[in-house]
This record gives C-alpha cells, structure tokens and sequence, in this order.
C-alpha cells in the first residue's frame, strides 16, 4: 500500500497537467526508496519499476497497460487487473496469505538493483530503444509542465555542467 504523501504527491503532479507516467513515478520513486532502505529487495531493476507501476495503477493514476507486442501477456493481464482495480471497475479482495508470501519472496531478493549504478544503466537501456526524435519530443513536452522557476535551475544546472565538461 502506497503511504498518502505518495498519492498526493501523484495527485499534485496531476492537478499541474503532467502526465499519467510523471504521475507514476512518484510511486516508482517510493518503492525505490523502500528497497534502498532495505524493507524489500527486488531481483531486477526492471521488477522495482513494474511493482512501482502496479500501484500507481491501483491507486488511481489513469496510465493504461501496456500495449500487445510489449510485454509479455502474464505482464499486461496483471497491469489491466491494477488498472481496472485502480479506475473502481474491480474490487480485488485482500489475501493476506498471497501477501505475505510475496512479501517473503521480496525480502530474499537484492537490495543492490536499485543502486545509482543500476538505476542509470536500465536508464540508458531504456532511452536507447527509443528514437532521438522521439526523445527530444518528451523533453519539449517536459518543460511544457516544468514552470518557470523549475526551467530556470535546470537551465543553470546544465550550464554548470557544460562549464565543468569544458574545463
């Protein structure tokens, strides 16, 4: 279960026009933090995301499964059921034997999935799939939403970057 400075947080991001995934990843972010903190491990990089995913799904934000040809079809069935679950049109029932299973099942995976290291190399993986159109697309959308003061440090955030590259 999410905590509620997560879903207001995804909420926030909602009322400010961003989209469903910038929402989503308040909770991608969240579960990061609980695996760094040691409460769960996760075996991959790729599986912390995906359990960050499943509640945002439930809990609301309207980001749809994925599409067929993406993703395996165990993945997309369990991201309708969130989904579904999240948009009211389900009402799973609490199984708390299945919890704790899976919750023991987490505790024995690595912690180490969720290093800066591994963080940036699905990053890289993940952009490298995409076109540098399309990449450019999202970051012009992104600072569509950012606001003023947001655009304002990243913009002295990358001229210190390009100062420190240059020397």
């Amino acid at each position: 279960m999410p905590r509620q400075e997560v879903i207001r947080k995804a909420r926030q991001d909602k009322r400010a026009g961003k989209s469903p995934s910038t929402q989503a990843g308040e909770f991608v972010k969240d579960e990061i933090d609980k695996i760094r903190k040691g409460r769960h491990g996760a075996r991959s990089t790729r599986q912390a995301i995906a359990i960050g995913l499943s509640e945002a799904r439930r809990a609301g934000v309207d980001l749809p499964p994925p599409r067929k040809g993406q993703t395996k079809k165990s993945t997309r069935r369990s991201a309708k059921y969130a989904y579904e679950a999240g948009q009211g049109k389900r009402h799973p029932k609490k199984r708390p034997r299945v919890s704790r299973a899976v919750e023991g099942v987490l505790k024995k995976e690595p912690r180490s999935t969720t290093s800066r290291r591994a963080l940036s190399k699905q990053g890289q993986r993940a952009a490298s799939r995409r076109s540098a159109a399309s990449r450019s697309a999202a970051a012009r959308k992104a600072s569509r939403t950012k606001g003023a003061k947001a655009r304002s440090a990243a913009a002295k955030k990358a001229a210190r970057t390009r100062a420190r590259r240059r020397s």
